[in-house]
């Protein structure tokens, strides 16, 4: 077959933890003719950037070549899909290339659309704006922060479908510990804009990261955006219930609106239902169900739990198990249940650790421990140093 048409029994569209981790796994269920298609040099430790952001991890330990973590056996294209036609079973790529395949796992991610809020992309181009959804913005943001000593840091969250959005408030609790720490916290007003009625959508832990905002000083702006950023005059633009407000900043630090990929948006992959253009699936066994041989994972399907890479680890699961039944003639029987997960750092040395399930009630891991929510250095031990190497070495080769 020529170079530019080639024919996978299995590809997956996408590099990042669920793309990895579920090639681990149907490597390890005897899966032999399987690709992974992904443009990037690199791989991220995402979870990490917001550490890197709030000064407590060095930029460095969150990424590794990605050539590194393509599992052995794995067939990786280094390039990226513009389109598929799910009817014809095939794929296009940005090198002009053609695949085609007999199953399809779609994991590509979530899109950053920095461009939907007017002035950001040129503020972030100046010395005052960061954020931790990006690497090199992450490493931006530590300096930023740690070297604040008095007036306005404004911290964003935006409207709609995210990956983690609660991340975007994880610097800025640290950052209020260190400043406190530091003597300076009562000379900076911090703000805080999320879109939703409260703080984080959960009674318990709203309840946990209230008595932390009220502990740090923090203004809270509820069901809120950001609107537009004026770099030049440092000025950011939210709206709210009560209209419209202006706010000058000397720190800006935002999490970008977020959207599926264009190409996946605009094929007929995706769920009418759904605004954001995610794939359309069967929430429990991850298989489109208008295209038997399509399957759907992580922020780009349109499944009903949060958005989170902590949702990964079962669904990769479930995913790689049915997806073997089915290639070897049986139904698919494994199912999600909807788990999320959110470590939410709130100090320098805790962390909350929010797990739920789709419908928005605490699901946690050890059912004993009904009180795991709270604030803990616990947790914070388990999310800053155990995680990540659990991530390279665990969850990265399929093993969990």
């Amino acid at each position: 077959m020529p170079e530019t048409s080639r024919h996978h029994q299995v590809v997956v569209i996408g590099g990042g933890n669920g793309g990895i981790s579920v090639a681990a796994r149907l490597r390890r269920e005897g899966v032999a003719d399987l690709a992974l298609i992904d443009p990037n040099d690199d791989h991220f430790y995402k979870p990490l950037f917001s550490h890197v952001a709030g000064g407590t991890a060095r930029a460095s330990i969150t990424v590794r070549p990605q050539r590194d973590v393509i599992p052995k056996g794995v067939r990786w294209i280094q390039d990226a899909v513009t389109s598929i036609d799910p009817d014809a079973r095939a794929l296009t790529l940005q090198g002009g290339d053609r695949v085609t395949y007999d199953h399809v796992i779609v994991c590509p991610g979530i899109q950053q659309d920095w461009d939907r809020v007017p002035g950001l992309v040129d503020a972030l181009a100046t010395p005052s704006v960061a954020s931790n959804y990006r690497f090199d913005l992450a490493a931006k943001a530590s300096l930023l922060l740690r070297d604040v000593k008095g007036g306005t840091v404004v911290f964003t969250q935006p409207p709609g479908d995210a990956s983690c959005a609660g991340a975007a408030q994880k610097p800025m609790y640290q950052a209020c510990d260190y400043w406190r720490a530091i003597g300076v916290l009562d000379r900076i007003r911090v703000v805080m804009v999320v879109p939703t009625s409260t703080v984080f959508g959960i009674p318990a832990i709203d309840q946990e990261l209230e008595r932390k905002i009220a502990e740090y000083g923090i203004e809270l702006h509820t069901r809120s955006e950001l609107l537009d950023v004026d770099a030049a005059a440092g000025v950011v633009v939210i709206g709210g219930p009560g209209g419209a407000e202006r706010i000058s900043y000397d720190v800006l630090h935002v999490e970008p609106p977020q959207s599926a990929p264009d190409w996946l948006a605009e094929s007929t992959l995706a769920d009418a239902a759904d605004e954001g253009g995610f794939v359309e699936v069967d929430t429990a066994t991850l298989r489109h169900p208008r295209y038997p041989n399509v399957w759907a994972l992580g922020d780009a399907a349109a499944t009903s739990n949060s958005k989170c890479g902590g949702a990964l680890r079962k669904q990769t699961y479930v995913l790689a198990k049915n997806l073997v039944a089915v290639l070897g003639g049986k139904a698919p029987t494994s199912r999600y249940d909807g788990y999320g997960v959110c470590p939410m750092t709130v100090s320098r040395s805790t962390v909350v650790w929010a797990e739920f399930d789709a419908e928005g009630e605490l699901d946690p891991t050890i059912p004993f421990w009904k009180t795991m929510y709270r604030e803990s250095r616990l947790s914070w031990i388990f999310d800053r140093r155990v995680l990540p190497w659990v991530y390279w070495n665990l969850i990265l080769t399929g093993r969990v």
